[in-house]
């Protein structure tokens, strides 16, 4: 792998002489692999050959790459897809998240692995808003959002700017923010052409924007989780040290295991306690998390959200899911029905519209006419892949 030369004599004097021959190694190894499981669809499954994320509840690393794509089980939000790093939110979450929060805001949510995170550990009667300002990576938003099934959801397509003008207040907010994707390195080669020293400073600019809209809408004693997935310090620690001395945010620790491996701060002078999963160093791709909390004390009013809410751009709610006849799918129906192919119910398949399930879990309706049933999946979501395989590749068991 090359890495560009203004990177490594940006980064290596950060790193260190053993930390850098730590990372470069790392960039020459295949990436992990790991899943996290849905807890409201799962109960009492095991993933075949995992290995537990120690950090996050319902994490797994797998032995090898399977394809995902021809997974049933993934299509019908059973687990999500998600590097090991990231998974770290759920750890923080289990710290410090204050049982009642009841508004939480993902800012910058797509595609949509750390909201179901969130959604996963928030209390089920918490309203969680997943926002992506760009149109198209909003509809994929959207798309995992369904899938994981969760109530009480809302997919926003807003500005962060949208949220502070409409006086919106939130418990919780995670700003995953945009970066210039060092940590992407290993994953795809097209961040390492894209990346620049000109990006970097676009970047660290634009994130100190979102994070003053953020503050705006954070309630007192409210919970800001700031992350990137990228390594330099500009980004990072000189954004958390800018929102301690320029909006007064206490940043607080996350008790962290040694074995862990996880690396704190990396710039000179700032003691702050911050977070990075460096590959070589941590399982996982580069992440870097901290975890900032508001002055004062008061509690969000989530009908007072909600109402907000209607004026605003919603491509999603969340609505409780009908209670319709269900029809079990075989593998190979189960594919077809997700290319959105036609197939053919069984004879005693009540009229009218039908749930369809793989493996007890819903995928989504048909309409029954009796001798043909019409496939209402997503034309968006199908499988554009005109190849199936020929066995089931399961990862998951299940009761």
């Amino acid at each position: 792998m090359v890495l560009p030369p203004d990177f490594i004599s940006q980064t290596k004097p950060v790193f260190g002489d053993s930390l850098w021959a730590d990372f470069l190694h790392a960039m020459e190894e295949e990436p992990s692999v790991s899943i996290r499981l849905n807890p409201l669809k799962t109960e009492g499954w095991e993933v075949i050959e995992g290995e537990a994320v120690p950090w996050c509840r319902g994490g797994y690393y797998l032995k090898q790459r399977p394809q995902f794509t021809f997974d049933p089980l993934l299509h019908a939000g059973a687990y999500y897809v998600q590097e090991a790093s990231s998974m770290f939110l759920d750890e923080v979450l289990r710290q410090h998240m204050d049982s009642r929060v009841s508004c939480a805001l993902d800012l910058c949510a797509a595609p949509g692995g750390k909201s179901t995170v969130l959604r996963a550990a928030l209390p089920t009667d918490c309203i969680l808003v997943s926002n992506e300002p760009n149109g198209k990576r909003a509809q994929i938003l959207s798309e995992n959002i369904q899938k994981w099934g969760a109530p009480r959801s809302y997919v926003t397509n807003l500005y962060p700017r949208d949220f502070r003008k409409a006086k919106l207040q939130f418990d919780l907010i995670l700003v995953d923010a945009p970066c210039s994707g060092e940590g992407m390195f290993r994953k795809d080669e097209g961040a390492i052409h894209e990346w620049s020293k000109a990006n970097v400073e676009k970047c660290w600019r634009l994130q100190r924007e979102i994070l003053e809209d953020a503050w705006q809408c954070l309630c007192p004693g409210g919970l800001l989780i700031y992350s990137t997935c990228t390594f330099n310090t500009q980004e990072n620690e000189e954004n958390v040290r800018w929102m301690k001395e320029e909006l007064g945010a206490e940043v607080l620790p996350v008790d962290t295991p040694s074995e862990w491996n996880i690396t704190g701060s990396l710039l000179k002078g700032f003691m702050e306690p911050v977070y990075r999963f460096i590959p070589g160093r941590t399982r996982g791709e580069g992440l870097f998390m901290a975890v900032l909390k508001k002055g004062g004390e008061t509690e969000a009013d989530g009908r007072k959200l909600e109402k907000g809410l209607q004026k605003l751009k919603v491509i999603y709610k969340a609505q409780e899911a009908e209670d319709y006849p269900k029809a079990e799918l075989t593998y190979q129906q189960a594919l077809q029905y997700l290319r959105r192919e036609a197939l053919m119910l069984p004879e005693d398949t009540p009229k009218g519209i039908i749930t369809v399930t793989f493996r007890g879990l819903p995928l989504g309706q048909m309409k029954n006419l009796g001798p043909r049933a019409n496939n209402l999946y997503p034309k968006e979501w199908r499988i554009k892949s005109t190849h199936i395989p020929a066995e089931y590749e399961t990862i998951l068991r299940y009761p």
